[in-house]
C-alpha cells in the first residue's frame, strides 16, 4: 500500500492502492471502490471510512493468519494478491478457523507438470506428506510407487507465471545428490494453487520447528519459501576461458548460481557457489583483456577460491542488476551450514 492511496472500498472501509483496487473491482459482491479523489462520496461511506480503516480492517480479518501462510508485497504475481484479498474479505478465512483450508493436514490432488522431455503438461497426482516429511508425485494414477520423493528439507516453490506460461504456474525445486531440480506445475484453479503453495509453506514450517526447536516464528518464517533474486539470460564460457561464449538461463537461489540451456530446463548444465568476501569471492565489471569469443559486450568477472567465471550481459542494465545480486550475497557473511554446503558443491564444468 503507498503512503497516499487514491482508493478505497466504501463497503469494507479500507484505503488500497491502484493495484489492489483492480483486485476488488473482482469481487463487486464484496468491495465496491471508489476514486480518493475523482468521485463524490455519500455521507455513509465517508462514516464508514472514518470508523473502520486499514488498522481495525486488520484486526478484524487478519485475526488468524497462520505464520506460516504467505502475506504478498505489492511486487508478487497477481494470483498472490488476490487469493490473499478474497481469503480476507471473501472467505473470511482470518476471523473464523473453521474455514481455513487444513494446510497443516498436507496436500493430496493433481496438478498438471511439465514433462521432462518433451514439454508437454500432463495430469499427475501428488501427495503432500508431513508425516513422511515429503512430496511425492505418481506418472500413472494406479502406480503404487512415487515417480520422485522430494523431501520438505530441500523444497522450494515460487510462482513464475511468465516463465511457465501460465497465470496459475508454479515452480518447485528441492535437491538430488546436491544439485537442484525443477518441476513445474500448474492447477485450472487458482485458489487450489495457492492452497498448494500454503500447505507447501505448512510443511516447511513444521519441519524447521522441530530442526530448529528454539527458533521464533519470525526468524523461521523467511525460510520457508523464497523467490530467485535474480534470472536471465547472460553468455558464458568454460574453465579454460578459450571456449566461445554461449547464451544460458541463469537462476540466482541465494548462493546458488545455476545455468540451464532453456529457462524450463529440468537440470541446471551446472551450479556455482557465491560465498562471501571475507572467503576470498570477488565480483568485478568487465572481462580480462585477453577474453575473446563473447557476442555480448556488457562483461561480469566472478572471482572464487578456485577459479574466475567470465559472463557477459546483452544490455549495461542488465549488468548492473547481476553485479548488484551477486554483490548482495558476497557482502553476506556465511552462516555455518553454508560452508558445509560449499565443500560439498559439486560444479559441473
Amino acid at each position: 500500500l503507498s503512503s497516499e492511496p487514491d482508493w478505497a472500498s466504501v463497503t469494507l472501509g479500507v484505503f488500497v492502492c491502484q493495484g489492489c483496487s483492480l483486485l476488488h473491482r473482482g469481487i463487486p459482491h464484496i468491495s465496491r471502490v471508489k476514486s480518493v479523489q475523482q468521485e463524490s462520496w455519500e455521507a455513509s461511506e465517508v462514516e464508514l471510512m472514518a470508523a473502520m480503516g486499514n488498522e481495525a480492517a486488520k484486526a478484524k480479518y487478519e485475526q488468524k493468519v497462520p505464520a506460516f501462510y504467505y502475506r504478498p508485497k505489492h511486487t508478487d504475481c497477481k494470483l498472490l494478491r488476490e487469493q490473499w484479498i478474497r481469503a480476507r474479505y471473501e472467505r473470511n478465512e482470518f476471523e473464523f478457523i473453521e474455514k481455513q483450508e487444513p494446510y497443516s493436514a498436507g496436500e493430496e490432488g493433481f496438478l498438471w507438470k511439465r514433462g521432462r522431455d518433451n514439454g508437454q503438461f500432463l495430469s499427475r497426482k501428488f501427495i503432500l506428506s508431513e508425516r513422511e516429511g515429503a512430496l511425492k508425485y505418481f506418472s500413472k494414477q494406479e502406480a503404487r510407487d512415487p515417480k520422485a520423493v522430494m523431501k520438505i528439507e530441500t523444497l522450494n516453490a515460487t510462482f513464475q507465471p511468465a516463465k511457465i506460461g501460465n497465470p496459475y504456474g508454479l515452480q518447485i525445486t528441492y535437491l538430488r545428490d546436491n544439485s537442484t531440480r525443477n518441476i513445474f506445475v500448474y492447477h485450472s484453479d487458482s485458489k487450489e494453487m495457492v492452497d498448494w503453495f500454503n500447505a507447501i509453506r505448512a510443511a516447511r514450517f513444521h519441519y524447521l520447528q522441530v530442526a530448529f526447536p528454539g527458533a521464533s516464528d519470525e526468524e523461521l518464517v523467511p525460510k520457508l519459501t523464497r523467490s530467485f533474486m535474480k534470472e536471465g539470460f547472460m553468455e558464458k564460457t568454460g574453465p579454460k576461458h578459450t571456449e566461445g561464449f554461449k547464451k544460458r538461463w541463469f537462476t540466482m537461489d541465494d548462493r546458488r548460481l545455476m545455468y540451464f540451456k532453456d529457462p524450463l530446463d529440468a537440470y541446471a548444465r551446472g551450479e556455482v557457489f557465491i560465498g562471501s568476501k571475507e572467503n576470498s569471492y570477488t565480483v568485478l565489471p568487465g572481462l580480462p583483456p585477453s577474453t575473446q569469443g563473447y557476442h555480448w559486450n556488457h562483461g561480469i568477472t566472478i572471482v572464487t577460491p578456485d577459479r574466475k567465471f567470465l559472463f557477459a550481459c546483452e544490455t549495461e542494465a542488465e549488468q548492473k542488476d547481476w553485479i548488484t545480486a551477486f554483490q548482495r550475497v558476497i557482502n553476506r557473511p556465511m552462516r555455518p551450514q553454508e560452508y558445509a554446503v560449499e565443500a560439498h558443491f559439486k560444479h559441473k564444468p
